[in-house]
């Protein structure tokens, strides 16, 4: 057989080379990076797999949520599996491992969480505050009241229906601690309800019964145009509602996903993010809903 010069079989080799890898019109082979419209860098720098998100209903009812979510998984590649619930049960959850992050606001649970070892890297996000709303008419006479602590008493005075969250949620503490703050003790009385329910769904209830609740303010402002209720008290100190995130300790729980946990925590704390947060709501309401924080001292209560 006779063999080829060499400058016969580079020749040869070059062309083998161009058919297996395609022309410029994009025949033949292509690489994946090429498949995908990605730079191959670019690709690599993407994660995958779930991040579950324990979280309370007020950031998804507020809308909150809609935003932030599917911008971190364009960014990260991360998919996230949102779990919205009380803060109680969300950090009950994640407490046992059934959730990689949490962001809540319930700051005597969340710091439980952590000296129980459950819960690492408590880190402040944002806040807003809570409100006593009810129906326009107000026939407690709440508006007219000079004091958080004498709105409560008005109402339990009058015995104008109530409706609680009662699901061990943030608000839900904090409703329970303003009762025993006044020395109030509504169970069992006729004019207290439970809804055992997120704060969306315990506002229709009380648009519904023309009755009193305690609400967080951004998902109030966020459903208000579908409510008969209005801010009947607000401003008290002892209002105020602070957010935080906090990482589910992976020593102690060894399958959650502390990449994806501390990737959502570095994500909402980021400056472009905070300015987004603390704009939310403000082109629909005139106001935000809530007030970002990170970096700053905790807010007084």
């Amino acid at each position: 057989m006779k063999r080829l010069s060499p400058a016969l079989a580079l020749l040869a080799f070059a062309a083998a080379f161009t058919w297996a890898c395609g022309d410029d019109d994009g025949n033949g082979a292509v690489t994946p990076a090429a498949t995908a419209g990605t730079p191959a860098a670019a690709t690599a720098t993407k994660a995958s797999g779930t991040v579950i998100l324990a979280t309370t209903t007020s950031t998804q009812d507020s809308g909150l949520l809609d935003v932030l979510v599917p911008m971190f998984q364009d960014e990260t590649g991360y998919t996230v599996k949102t779990i919205a619930v009380g803060s109680g049960q969300a950090i009950e959850q994640a407490s046992r491992g059934d959730a990689d992050v949490v962001f809540a606001h319930s700051p005597a649970a969340e710091k439980k969480m952590v000296d129980d070892g459950n819960g690492i890297e408590r880190v402040l996000v944002m806040h807003n505050d809570f409100i006593i709303v009810g129906p326009e008419a107000d026939p407690a006479g709440v508006k007219a009241t000079a004091s958080l602590e004498a709105a409560m008493q008005a109402i339990a005075t009058g015995k104008a229906p109530f409706i609680s969250r009662g699901d061990d949620s943030g608000t839900h503490a904090l409703e329970l601690k303003l009762w025993k703050a006044y020395s109030i003790d509504p169970a069992g009385q006729s004019w207290y309800e439970e809804s055992g329910q997120g704060m969306g769904a315990t506002l229709q209830i009380a648009n519904q019964k023309a009755a009193y609740t305690i609400s967080d303010r951004g998902t109030f402002l966020a459903q208000r145009e579908n409510l008969d209720l209005a801010i009947l008290s607000e401003g008290d100190k002892s209002l105020l509602n602070v957010y935080h995130v906090i990482v589910v300790n992976p020593e102690k729980h060894t399958k959650v996903n502390a990449a994806g946990a501390r990737a959502w925590s570095a994500f909402v704390v980021r400056d472009d993010v905070q300015k987004i947060i603390g704009e939310f709501g403000v082109d629909k309401f005139g106001e935000p809903l809530f007030f970002a924080d990170a970096g700053k001292p905790e807010p007084a209560q």
